[in-house]
């Protein structure tokens, strides 16, 4: 079976990973088939509009993030340029951040994820000294 640009894919399994969801979870609270999340996740299908809605909150999306990542929104026409995607309970990442890091082993995403963690409470720390 041919496969499809699967970023999407990745994005969606590394916050059901995230959160932590099984297939079997996210396919109950949404409504879709876990067969048809995991051909998403393996970027064997791409999902439809529909699709999307159904998955965005059970994974912590607005509606508009998903759509924006799967490319039927611009960043600059969907007031969503900023927005993030949830992880590890630590602040949002910038989509495109987030596309690039959910290519790599999730054991880095972790590590990437954590370095960016301390970085803010560096930040932050420094910024209270200097108030």
């Amino acid at each position: 079976m041919p496969r499809v640009n699967n970023d999407l894919g990745r994005i969606i399994k590394q916050q059901r990973i995230t959160i932590p969801l099984t297939l079997q979870e996210l396919a109950a609270t949404s409504d879709v088939s876990s067969s048809h999340l995991g051909r998403i996740e393996r970027g064997e299908r791409f999902p439809s509009a529909h699709i999307l809605r159904r998955i965005a909150r059970p994974l912590g999306f607005d509606e508009d993030e998903l759509f924006t990542l799967a490319g039927f929104l611009s960043p600059h026409t969907s007031g969503v340029a900023e927005e993030r995607i949830a992880t590890y309970g630590s602040p949002r990442l910038d989509p495109y951040v987030a596309k690039i890091l959910a290519e790599e082993p999730v054991e880095i995403q972790r590590a990437v994820i954590g370095i960016l963690n301390t970085l803010k409470l560096v930040a932050k720390a420094m910024s209270k000294e200097t108030d």
